[in-house]
């Protein structure tokens, strides 16, 4: 079935963009997240793991993931957290590979379960939904660690699970398309646009379509082909674009455009590419993105210029340009400094915000700070051990395999202080941060 997908790309992209229409109007959105875990599970145990199937489907529920919840499809909200720990769990144990254990990364996971000792929530609060929310994310980041650790990938694998991830992305960005009313008749501020997000959440909209323009910018970089037309990829590229440009949440762009800038940087050095090459690719480059903006621009009356610049939406110049970001992780430091060793307890930043009748939003957006509050210095160590393993990997690697480590990683840390660990997309980026890159035949 996987293979038969590789071989079909064009079919299958086709299928998804279809895909992203019909549950538009019919309700079968809850029947596409069963039939990814069943499915998954069947063929992981069937084919016995043999050809990394867990990270193909893991991959594929990562992408899919912020598509079933904005369709309504949702069976459990952290199912993609669940299914990706599901997938890879059930690979490690019947798979043919002996996996390299790390300790770290066990040790990590333990840092983090102390913080429930000290978990206290308000009368009529769920103890367990405020574990579950805070903890699902770097839990499933720890445990789809320790599957990729130093796990040898081949490069047509990892084009291929990338692909996997792309699949349902197409499958946002068309339901995006029918859900979104005529652009003429939206009235645009600088605000994040749940109106051109589908109607759910712009941040983490943003992020997964980011995401997906970056894998086929990357496959265009290293010429992968998708529809066997250079030009129609290059416009799905364009289109994906503009589709982050329309959410108004910087988050997604901004990460995802770093990550390409590094990941070209790293190819060039591997190719030792001359000035001319560069130069060609650098101007292109601009050219289309700035046609892309001007449009945009032009669509939004000049709105996502104002949203970019950090102003109103008469072009003043906004106090705050993190949208209360700051706010709430300097109310993180002043919890660390009350409670520095074991913090203030799991889920309790968001209780404290709320009663100290502060204007922030309560929910943290930013699972360094999360971390540091709520579980001190417990949470610093973790965080010093998530820095440690991919910077160890990036650096006893080639050029050509930092190019993509470096893009993993960067999504990983970029997307946690903008949306923290709201999907699990960032334990997906993370995991992939910490595999070896191989030639096909290595």
């Amino acid at each position: 079935m996987i293979d038969q997908i590789f071989r079909n790309k064009l079919l299958y992209i086709g299928i998804h963009f279809f895909l992203g229409f019909i549950v538009t109007f019919l309700p079968i959105s809850k029947i596409y997240p069963l039939l990814i875990i069943i499915v998954g599970l069947f063929i992981i145990y069937k084919s016995k793991n043999i050809n990394e199937e867990a990270l193909y489907f893991s991959a594929y529920l990562v992408g899919a993931e912020v598509f079933i919840r904005m369709s309504g499809g949702t069976l459990l909200y952290e199912l993609g957290k669940y299914g990706i720990m599901l997938f890879v769990l059930l690979g490690l144990f019947i798979g043919p590979i002996k996996q390299k254990n790390s300790i770290s990364i066990l040790f990590y996971i333990l840092l983090i379960l102390v913080g429930i000792l000290f978990t206290e929530v308000p009368p009529g609060e769920s103890i367990r939904k405020a574990i579950i929310f805070n903890l699902s994310g770097p839990i499933s980041l720890g445990v789809f660690a320790i599957y990729c650790y130093k796990r040898i990938i081949t490069i047509p694998q990892l084009n291929e699970l990338l692909f996997m991830s792309l699949l349902p992305i197409f499958s946002i960005v068309s339901y995006v398309y029918f859900r979104t009313p005529s652009l003429e008749e939206l009235v645009f501020s600088t605000g994040s646009n749940f109106a051109t997000s589908g109607g759910f959440g712009p941040n983490q909209v943003s992020t997964i379509i980011a995401f997906g323009a970056f894998i086929l910018a990357v496959f265009l970089f290293i010429r992968v082909n998708l529809s066997f037309y250079i030009f129609l990829d290059a416009f799905f590229l364009a289109y994906f674009t503009y589709r982050v440009l329309l959410t108004f949440s910087r988050g997604g762009l901004i990460t995802g455009s770093v990550a390409f800038i590094l990941f070209t940087f790293f190819m060039f050095l591997n190719n030792k590419v001359t000035l001319t090459k560069i130069t060609k690719y650098i101007f292109i480059s601009i050219f289309l993105f700035l046609g892309i903006w001007l449009y945009t621009s032009n669509i939004t009356g000049g709105m996502i210029d104002n949203r970019y610049a950090g102003k109103n939406s008469i072009g003043k110049k906004k106090e705050d340009v993190s949208s209360g970001r700051l706010d709430i992780i300097n109310m993180q430091l002043e919890s660390f400094l009350e409670s520095p060793f074991f913090g203030i307890g799991v889920g309790n930043g968001k209780y404290k915000r709320l009663e100290s009748g502060e204007h922030v939003t309560a929910a943290s957006h930013n699972e360094v700070g999360r971390l540091i509050e709520e579980h001190g210095i417990m949470g610093i160590f973790a965080l010093i051990i998530l820095l440690t393993l991919p910077l160890e990997n990036i650096y006893f690697s080639n050029n050509y395999q930092r190019a993509f480590l470096v893009a993993f990683f960067v999504f990983w840390f970029l997307t946690i202080n903008h949306t923290a660990m709201r999907i699990a997309f960032p334990a997906f980026a993370y995991g992939l941060s910490l595999i070896r890159i191989t030639k096909d035949d290595e």
